[in-house]
């Protein structure tokens, strides 16, 4: 880059330094909206009864360069690919834990579950869209998981793990 490009690189972008470039990355973020019911098994608040969430999940992802399109991924793919799997599996689905007593009963009556082998807390929900995005082959950093409008759970790997 001539001097004088990179002069006005410098002036309308501070940050950019060349010798920093590598450091840089594009970050995306969708968020999918559902509703969902869970309980939590020997919770000793109302979390132990049967209840809904309207959720949200937040799904971030990182690149370091864009692809022909000009984009890290196209948003409309991720609604027809992660979307559609938290449309199948979370949204007005009970989402109860493998040890849950009242999960035979529900199976019997027809209701539509998704049967996990952990508690179905905000932090392991948030694990699991994760976890799916990552198998999808997408470059996720972070899913942040919405249980209300005030109560958030995060989960992303460590950057040692990287």
């Amino acid at each position: 880059m001539d001097n004088l490009r990179l002069q006005s690189h410098i002036i309308l972008f501070p940050f950019y330094r060349p010798d920093n470039y590598e450091k840089i990355m594009y970050s995306i973020s969708k968020t999918f909206s559902f509703c969902y019911g869970h309980r939590l098994v020997g919770d000793h608040s109302k979390c132990r009864h049967l209840h809904g969430h309207s959720g949200n999940a937040t799904i971030v992802l990182e690149y370091p360069q864009l692809d022909h399109r000009g984009m890290v991924v196209h948003f409309d793919e991720l609604k027809q690919t992660i979307g559609h799997w938290i449309e199948e599996n979370f949204d007005h689905t009970m989402i109860l834990a493998e040890n849950d007593p009242i999960r035979t009963l529900l199976e019997e009556k027809g209701e539509k579950l998704k049967i996990i082998p952990v508690p179905p807390t905000a932090e392991n929900l948030a694990r699991m869209i994760f976890e799916q995005t990552e198998g999808l082959g997408y470059p996720v950093v972070r899913v942040d998981f919405w249980e209300s409008s005030t109560s958030m759970a995060s989960f992303k790997k460590s950057s040692a793990s990287s």
